[in-house]
């Protein structure tokens, strides 16, 4: 794979699309138009995706009523994966779908694995991706547990507020797990 110098303090998904847009390591671009599925739940779909323009979102069916449940974006400089599958080879339980027209790079698993294991630096930026996604998942619990919408709503505002511009309100409130009309509610009383 030849030596790759990092010179900057970027961040490990910065880190990780220099390696791969320096080596030339995608192995593919995928055009996702609005509402297209980039995998159902079930698949066994275990690329790596680099979000270059759109926003996705991943969810779960919520059994018995069949409910669409939001767990989580993926926006422009985002690495975005089945995590389960990715992890495990297991067929996903998530289903990540397009908001809008979406452009994404592929990595295969198999070319990503390689280069993580024989770059010190891409083992490090895997080690903080991980460790950023577990403190991610942390809050996410934290805010699914507290009950008070205005403080499930004013947590995820702190800590994302991208999503607040890219993202239409009917699903950040499914991703908050309240209705439309407290979430405007809500905005209108933190105004």
């Amino acid at each position: 794979m030849g030596t790759f110098y990092f010179y900057s303090m970027d961040s490990p998904l910065e880190i990780l699309y220099d390696y791969f847009d320096t080596h030339q390591l995608w192995t593919g671009e995928v055009q996702l138009k609005r509402n297209d599925y980039l995998h159902h739940a079930g698949d066994r779909n275990d690329n790596l995706y680099y979000v270059k323009r759109g926003t996705l979102y991943y969810s779960i069916t919520m059994k018995p009523e069949e409910r669409e449940q939001i767990i989580r974006f993926g926006y422009v400089g985002n690495f975005v994966t089945a995590i389960d599958t990715f992890l495990t080879d297991k067929p996903t339980m998530f289903s990540g779908r397009a908001l809008q027209r979406t452009e994404l790079k592929v990595v295969a698993r198999t070319v990503y694995e390689k280069v993580v294991l024989e770059v010190p630096e891409l083992r490090r930026a895997w080690y903080d991706i991980l460790r950023n996604l577990v403190i991610g998942q942390t809050e996410r619990e934290i805010d699914l547990l507290t009950t008070d919408a205005t403080e499930r709503y004013r947590r995820v505002w702190v800590r994302s507020p991208q999503l607040f511009q890219e993202v239409p309100a009917k699903y950040i409130a499914n991703y908050l797990r309240m209705t439309p009309e407290t979430l405007s509610r809500i905005r209108a009383q933190q105004a």
